[in-house]
């Protein structure tokens, strides 16, 4: 695939031909782009953060294609896939004319690239991180990221309003001694669904089902929590029901 003249390479992280964890309710492949700016100490994909592989991008093409079968969509992951812009608008362009769902794991911290794959109907689904409340952002990674995530957050809260983007969910992941956060945070995200995800590091016990459940106890909103443990459920406390009734 060529690009102003020149071929489009993807910094090639690694591919999952066929996950049903993924993307809730889809059997998808999974694309990991290489590099991430955001240094999460607890990235489950470290391996990725750094280093170089460059493919070309009908390589990848082709890996998609080969799982066509089996699917109904593709999740760019990584490392951050919006840092590699004109590989992921390809790799997406390109599971579109396969008929497949697309969908973006990012931290957003190039809203450039989202809003992009907005506008051009790209994407079916984002999982946008949120990894602390803003006071808190740029303090904890060094960088100056939170008017880049808080632009990403807005430009995906507007798309699914209006139906340019039918799915879009807030992935928030704890840490004991945080709890605190997740209420302002949920406050912040409109009606993006809410993930709840287990944060695991060496240092700290991580929450369990249970105490997940409890943080979610005093949120007014169904949430999605996810462990290592007991995978992906959904949770509505009697706080949420009651909400949703008054609506």
């Amino acid at each position: 695939m060529i690009l102003n003249g020149d071929a489009i390479q993807l910094n090639y992280g690694g591919f999952v031909p066929l996950s049903t964890v993924d993307w809730r309710g889809r059997s998808v492949c999974t694309v990991f782009f290489r590099g991430c700016p955001v240094r999460c100490t607890y990235c489950q994909n470290a391996a990725i953060l750094n280093g170089q592989d460059f493919r070309e991008i009908d390589e990848v093409i082709a890996l998609i294609n080969g799982s066509k079968l089996a699917i109904s969509g593709v999740v760019f992951s990584g490392g951050e896939p919006t840092m590699q812009k004109d590989a992921l608008i390809a790799l997406a362009r390109a599971a579109r004319n396969l008929g497949l769902a697309t969908g973006v794991q990012t931290n957003g911290v190039f809203p450039d690239t989202l809003e992009t794959l907005i506008k051009d109907r790209l994407l079916d689904r984002v999982a946008l991180d949120i990894k602390a409340r803003w006071a808190r952002y740029n303090n904890l990674f060094g960088g100056n990221y939170v008017k880049n995530v808080q632009r990403s957050l807005a430009l995906c809260t507007e798309a699914h309003k209006n139906g340019a983007l039918p799915e879009f969910q807030v992935v928030v992941t704890l840490f004991r001694g945080y709890d605190d956060e997740v209420a302002i945070i949920a406050s912040e995200i409109g009606d993006a669904d809410l993930i709840l995800q287990q944060g695991v590091t060496e240092s700290v016990p991580p929450l369990s089902e249970k105490e997940l459940k409890n943080v979610a106890d005093g949120l007014p909103r169904r949430v999605l929590i996810r462990t290592r443990e007991g995978g992906e459920i959904v949770y509505e406390s009697d706080r949420s029901r009651r909400a949703s009734r008054k609506r």
